[in-house]
């Protein structure tokens, strides 16, 4: 067989047999051009980037919030939070009426739930959560006893949460007690189950992590609370003569009270009261909660100066644990109690009180309504005043940055000096931020 008959093509083309056959081939390079596009899926525009972010970020939000919905109850904190009060509530008024209770037993109720209390907030919260001081460790072991009577989880389980709680304030998925999931959820919700801001894995407290005391507490602290509740209760009324009225008063009673205290600052704290510090969180100073959770009330304070020991900053503002844990500084058992300075304190109010005074001015307008004289005299003031006050605060930064400039280039023996030196200008920029503060408070007085 020639080679002819077997490929079937002629060995010798002519100009017309090369035209077909390049006929041919172009159609077939367009047929299979034509596939593979129909198979590239289309470049997305900046539309359809934007709506595809969106509809991943909403299935993301979805997804975490049916893992919220689907959350496993917490049983054993449940069981105790849900039945303290109920128990409390028919049990305590049955007991005072069908039996005396001591004026020991009261006394001892009353020390306490002092005791207790401010363990909570001199131990878990300023000392061991924000470190806004050191304690002596008999201190230290007598207010982590103090807040192991209080049951309010172990010290590694209190502080992790809350510094969570600072670091995602307000997040519905980051903060552990949000605000933003409700009054209840941030009052004691966020506790009767496994929520995912709730998977502690204590990175957040390695400082804590490595305490052996705090170790050993966190280990055994089912069996310590016990001890303290049942056992240390159910003794002090054996030596008081009264062991079912320890157990109910100084038991059951305190350990409810001290609970719903604490729980108020997570939820009635965040919903209620005044920001004189920032509006950047829902944080709120409340003096009527300050009163019953020994001066923690003051929480927009606390929020943007979370570090100091005060959360009462003015002298006046009742705040018994920030007075012990000065009074113990004055003997020892306390040092290095970190505050915040006057100027700086005072920037954040009057900054507050320019914000506040420009919502005003933006209310009035937006309503539609014809600006009075006394508004418009009230605005060019405002605005006056704002740009003499900015100016004292670039000051003030220029003022800092030049204190550490000099610091690195000077030697360490004339440290003082540049100390005094600049002392000087600090009490002359805290005496204009103060004179800012004053005219504004005549400002608003016409307006009311």
């Amino acid at each position: 067989m020639s080679i002819k008959n077997t490929v079937g093509w002629p060995l010798k083309f002519s100009r017309k047999s090369l035209k077909t056959i390049n006929a041919h081939v172009t159609a077939f390079r367009t047929y299979l051009n034509n596939r593979v596009t129909k198979n590239i899926p289309k470049q997305p525009n900046e539309t359809d980037i934007s709506n595809i972010q969106t509809t991943s970020m909403n299935e993301a939000i979805d997804i975490r919030e049916l893992e919220y919905k689907k959350a496993p109850i917490n049983w054993i904190p449940a069981a105790i939070l849900i039945a303290t009060p109920i128990a409390a509530v028919i049990i305590t008024p049955w007991y005072l009426m069908t039996h005396q209770v001591s004026a020991p037993v009261w006394g001892v109720f009353g020390a306490f739930m002092v005791w207790t209390g401010m363990s909570i907030t001199a131990g878990y919260h300023r000392l061991l959560s924000h470190r806004a001081y050191k304690a002596h460790p008999i201190v230290r072991n007598f207010l982590l006893l103090g807040a192991t009577f209080a049951v309010q989880g172990s010290a590694f389980d209190w502080a992790s949460s809350h510094r969570d709680h600072h670091r995602y304030v307000d997040d519905p998925f980051g903060d552990p007690y949000s605000v933003k999931r409700g009054f209840f959820f941030s009052h004691m919700g966020w506790m009767l189950r496994n929520y995912p801001s709730r998977k502690m894995d204590f990175k957040n407290i390695p400082d804590l992590t490595k305490d052996k005391i705090l170790q050993i507490q966190h280990k055994y602290y089912g069996l310590w609370v016990l001890v303290t509740n049942v056992g240390l209760v159910a003794a002090l009324g054996w030596l008081l003569g009264d062991v079912w009225g320890s157990l109910v008063i100084v038991g059951l009673l305190r350990l409810v009270l001290t609970h719903h205290f604490t729980f108020f600052i997570n939820s009635f704290c965040h919903m209620f009261g005044s920001r004189p510090y920032t509006d950047t969180n829902s944080g709120r100073d409340n003096f009527f909660l300050a009163i019953f959770t020994w001066g923690e009330g003051y929480h927009n304070y606390h929020h943007f100066f979370q570090y100091d020991y005060r959360n009462g900053v003015k002298w006046w503002q009742y705040d018994p644990t920030k007075w012990l844990i000065a009074g113990l500084s004055k003997v020892g058992l306390t040092t290095e109690l970190r505050t915040v300075d006057d100027t700086t304190i005072k920037h954040a109010e009057v900054r507050m009180q320019f914000k506040q005074a420009q919502q005003k001015i933006n209310t009035a307008m937006s309503a539609g309504l014809d600006i009075s004289h006394t508004m418009k005299i009230f605005q060019d003031r405002i605005n006056f005043e704002h740009d003499a006050f900015m100016q004292t605060v670039a000051e003030w930064q220029a003022l800092k940055a030049q204190k550490i400039e000099m610091k690195k280039n000077q030697y360490s023996e004339r440290l003082h000096e540049i100390d005094d030196k600049f002392k000087q200008e600090y009490t002359r920029i805290e005496e204009k931020i103060l004179e800012h503060n004053s005219n504004l408070k005549m400002i608003f007085r016409p307006i009311g």
